[in-house]
């Protein structure tokens, strides 16, 4: 297999069709990024390009054998932040390509002082390839990048190159949260997840796709959304 330029995060690089890096980062950013990064991202991991995957579970992260959330592309890191400081029992790994994304959340980690934060700035498929089976309790799938063109559905989250990895890693009885204000985004995700066979909605009725999770916070894309009179979905799965 051909060698592959890698990211920030170390990973190979691997197809990628979000951006990477936007505008400039202020200097209190780039600071964040030279000071703060390097100690929050995963250790000991030998980055796998293969079918061989080197797995490491996250308690050799956390050193200790806590409850792990995974969230899948955390934007600019409100959220991620709030679970964290509302959950200090909890282990959560973020995962975010965009560079511009982590240097925000760098700077909110400072502000709340939280610790039980790991920063993986890359695809959410590397941190995917090297977790055991069974391994996370939640996950979240929070206003992804929609690609709303047909031709580029197939980009989404939401389809079997990510499904199946992802249901892999999650234990049995775990919590899948997506969150989008893209009708067509809710049509896949429903019709995906249900052909994947790992999940069950957990939707009585529609109240419960329509009214935020109790420990919700609005981020930045869900008050765009709104501000654009887009309407919020909020999807709660349970692997089987």
């Amino acid at each position: 297999m051909t060698k592959r330029e890698k990211h920030v995060s170390g990973a190979p690089r691997r197809n990628f069709y979000g951006r990477i890096k936007g505008k400039s980062l202020q200097k209190s950013q780039e600071r964040y990024m030279s000071e703060d990064l390097e100690a929050l991202k995963p250790k000991n991991v030998t980055w796998a390009d293969n079918p061989d995957r080197n797995l490491i579970h996250p308690r050799e992260w956390f050193e200790d054998d806590r409850e792990i959330w995974l969230e899948i592309g955390f934007g600019g890191g409100e959220h991620l932040v709030h679970q964290a400081s509302s959950n200090p029992d909890k282990g959560i790994i973020g995962c975010e390509p965009y560079i511009n994304g982590v240097a925000m959340l760098l700077g909110k980690i400072r502000s709340a002082k939280v610790n039980n934060i790991i920063v993986h700035p890359g695809d959410a498929r590397d941190m995917m390839d090297i977790l055991p089976k069974e391994t996370i309790s939640r996950a979240f799938l929070l206003y992804p990048d929609p690609w709303p063109k047909t031709r580029h559905h197939r980009r989404r989250f939401v389809t079997p190159e990510h499904l199946e990895p992802l249901a892999a890693c999650l234990k049995s009885g775990a919590i899948f949260r997506v969150a989008t204000d893209i009708e067509d985004y809710v049509r896949q995700t429903l019709e995906e997840v249900h052909l994947n066979g790992n999940f069950e909605w957990l939707a009585e009725s529609a109240s419960d796709w329509k009214q935020p999770w109790d420990d919700w916070i609005s981020t930045r894309y869900e008050l765009k959304a709104l501000r654009e009179n887009r309407t919020p979905h909020y999807l709660t799965f349970r692997k089987i």
